[in-house]
């Protein structure tokens, strides 16, 4: 893995909760990574339901990811040797200016036919923006080009699971 920083959206973490080859090959390639995959807090609500399986399937998976300020979350950066660094942007919550650019993005973008604006998807596309360098891992490859089609980040990729 490269020093882009992972981003996972929802359909990620289906498909590692179903278990799909290519996902957890992903996952478990990004575990010698020195940023853990990030995982919005919204993007988990809106996979974690209360069924056993499913359940235990992202526990699982959490381990090897950071929820930004959430207490019981992994640290987004791995121990060092000399010692654990910080990620500002996971440190930092997002400000006004950020909620005003998700807006933007919600507003501009043009998304596939049938689609409608969702602001989870804006936030992780605006979220691997403020990281840098990032690649997103997403079943809607198309609504998150969309999204950061008008955030113009440098360097951020996405990748379809």
């Amino acid at each position: 893995m490269s020093g882009r920083v992972p981003v996972y959206d929802s359909g990620m973490l289906i498909a590692l909760a179903d278990r799909k080859a290519k996902a957890v090959a992903l996952h478990e390639g990004m575990r010698t990574s020195a940023h853990r995959a990030l995982v919005l807090g919204p993007v988990l609500a809106q996979v974690w339901r209360p069924r056993p399986s499913l359940v235990h399937a992202l526990a699982v998976a959490l381990k090897d990811c950071t929820v930004p300020q959430a207490r019981s979350s992994e640290p987004p950066m791995r121990e060092t040797k000399a010692g654990r660094p910080e990620c500002l942007a996971c440190a930092t919550g997002p400000d006004i200016t950020d909620w005003r650019r998700i807006g933007t993005a919600l507003g501009q973008a043009v998304l596939p036919t049938k689609k409608r604006p969702d602001a989870v998807d804006a936030w992780v596309a605006l979220a691997a923006a403020r990281h840098g360098s990032a690649v997103i891992f997403t079943s809607d490859p198309e609504d998150l080009l969309a999204y950061l089609a008008v955030l113009r980040p440098p360097d951020v990729h996405v990748v379809p699971v």
